[in-house]
């Protein structure tokens, strides 16, 4: 497979065959270093790429080039490799005219000239963009096919196991692509027994597990070793800066998650207040580079579920779906939350089926041209339902409330108020789900009265539960199940545990066991708010260190 290609483009010789000889000492292993002297003949080269099937990973052009500017370039080459990073390189007197372009060329850094010393102002900037790019590019199996019907749960559960793990994968519905039969037949496969899951060598998966499609697709499910300095339980936000921090500052970490890095925030399609990123990100890409930050600092990953954590002399031993243990000095749980369940009548019957918790991207592009409803107000619904405007004909979001002002940020209800296919209802709330198979209609309750609507995909995005019915009775919770930590703990704990000292801030009741994010009692339940407590989880993790070894 030819290697991914670097376009450096710049009207002036001498300053592009800089460029490249620089590009070419640090990347030219992994990398083809190609070279343009205008935005014309930049274009007509990513063109010709394009037809022969190459990737481009990233455009690097100067600003001021005669007839067409890097900004124009830019622009032109997003409907050819909309992935590849854009990189303009400006004077200082351009650095305005770099800003706006943000928006306009989408472009995801700029860099002054002279970049000198590269090592310090080039390579740097360029490493993150290549590496959040070869995150998103490199499949982990080429070739990889699932085949399976739309209204199967467990076909759902497979997609969006693959989707999230950032694996690449084509799609055989069986009633749609003669292929899939096709393939069913050659491997002497029952089509009653999805899905199945097809891999580039030859291998397949009938009905797999989902320890065993993490196991098939390259995640760890063994731990390494038996004892870490700190076990981080869950890898949405708080997680994974728990497990930065930790890394980085020489803990032994390890970072158990059973489904995919990134937690609901994963799943979100796009956070436009989170502090520097004035494009905004999806989820997944705030996901993706937080793990590739982790994995770069030494935190290990476990694709695993923790089952139960008991606590033995300072020591706390964890125990994982498949009966395997690791023992730790310190453990931080940061399982987040789930949503709460919709109880209604036939909504059990049909979840994965038509009915979704979550934003279930994996079914975005399924949702082509119907109507989709969305029940939530708050930021995570309105994300989801961004999303699916854009692939579904219509979206109606359904409110309990009298409207989105006290559960939603208003640049989410300007957006959604801007699109045309979306449609809030308020007061308004399901009461029935019915179908043969699948989702095919749903009872609304109205101000105006019940209504029956046909409709085949809800997605709900209701209250949070939080995630530690796996944990013991000793570490204390509020009467919602969420993890009672600090000055919230009771005034007595200290007396009670003969200990000889108060709790640390996110310290539970359980000396050595923390808690950050979401399942925290009393959190704000905001990304940015879980990305901090994970850092600051971290340097009470050391006090606690500190004081054990005395």
């Amino acid at each position: 497979m030819p290697k991914p290609i670097i376009l450096a483009v710049d009207d002036d010789t001498s300053v592009l065959e800089a460029v490249v000889q620089d590009l070419r000492r640090h990347y030219g292993q992994q990398y083809r270093i190609l070279r343009a002297a205008s935005g014309k003949a930049a274009l007509d080269t990513a063109e010709q790429l394009k037809e022969r099937g190459e990737q481009v990973a990233l455009f690097l052009s100067d600003q001021r080039m005669p007839g067409m500017t890097g900004v124009e370039l830019l622009e032109n080459v997003i409907p050819l490799y909309p992935d590849a990073k854009r990189a303009l390189l400006t004077a200082y007197a351009d650095t305005e005219a770099a800003i706006r372009a943000i928006n306009s060329a989408k472009i995801h850094y700029y860099l002054n000239k002279p970049w000198d010393p590269p090592e310090e102002k080039l390579y740097p900037v360029l490493d993150d963009l290549l590496e959040a790019w070869q995150q998103g590019y490199k499949p982990a199996f080429e070739g990889l096919r699932v085949i399976g019907t739309r209204w199967s749960p467990q076909d759902h559960a497979t997609r969006d196991f693959l989707g999230r793990n950032h694996v690449q994968y084509q799609w055989l519905n069986l009633e749609q692509h003669p292929e899939a039969t096709k393939l069913l037949e050659e491997h002497k496969l029952d089509a009653k027994n999805l899905p199945v899951v097809c891999f580039g060598n030859g291998d397949f998966l009938v009905q797999p597990s989902q320890l065993e499609l993490a196991q098939k697709i390259g995640l760890r499910t063994q731990a390494e070793q038996q004892f870490y300095d700190l076990v981080v339980i869950g890898a949405g936000p708080a997680g994974l800066a728990a497990g930065v921090y930790g890394a980085s500052e020489g803990l032994r970490t390890l970072i158990v998650e059973p489904e995919a890095p990134g937690g609901q925030a994963g799943s979100s399609s796009r956070i436009e207040n989170y502090l520097g990123f004035p494009q905004g990100l999806s989820g997944e890409e705030l996901a993706k580079r937080a793990t590739l930050q982790a994995n770069r600092l030494g935190a290990e990953f476990l694709t695993q579920r923790a089952t139960c954590v008991r606590s033995e002399n300072n020591y706390h031993i964890i125990t994982m779906a498949d009966g395997n243990e690791v023992t730790c000095h310190v453990c931080l749980v940061a399982t987040g939350v789930s949503y709460c369940k919709l109880d209604v009548p036939g909504a059990d019957l049909f979840t994965g089926a038509g009915v979704y918790y979550g934003a279930s991207m994996s079914e975005a592009i399924s949702c082509a041209n119907e109507e989709v409803y969305i029940v939530g107000g708050a930021n995570s619904a309105g994300q989801a339902a961004m999303h699916f405007s854009n692939y579904a004909a219509s979206v109606r979001m359904l409110v309990r409330g009298g409207g989105l002002e006290k559960s939603m940020s208003k640049y989410l209800i300007d957006q959604i108020a801007s699109r045309p296919n979306i449609t809030v209802e308020t007061q308004t709330e399901i009461v029935g789900f019915d179908g043969d198979g699948h989702l095919e209609c749903i009872t609304v309750k109205t101000p105006k009265g019940e209504e029956r609507r046909s409709t085949s995909s809800v997605f709900i995005f209701i209250g949070a539960a939080p995630k530690t019915d796996w944990l013991p009775s000793t570490v204390l919770t509020d009467d919602r199940g969420f993890i009672l930590a600090g000055p919230d703990l009771p005034s007595d704990l200290r007396a009670k545990l003969k200990i000889d000292r108060d709790p640390y801030l996110l310290e539970s009741s359980v000396p050595g066991i923390f808690v950050a994010g979401d399942v925290r009692h009393g959190s704000v339940k905001r990304c940015a708010s879980a990305v901090g407590e994970g850092s600051i989880a971290v340097q009470f993790v050391h006090q606690y260190l500190a004081n054990l070894s005395r």
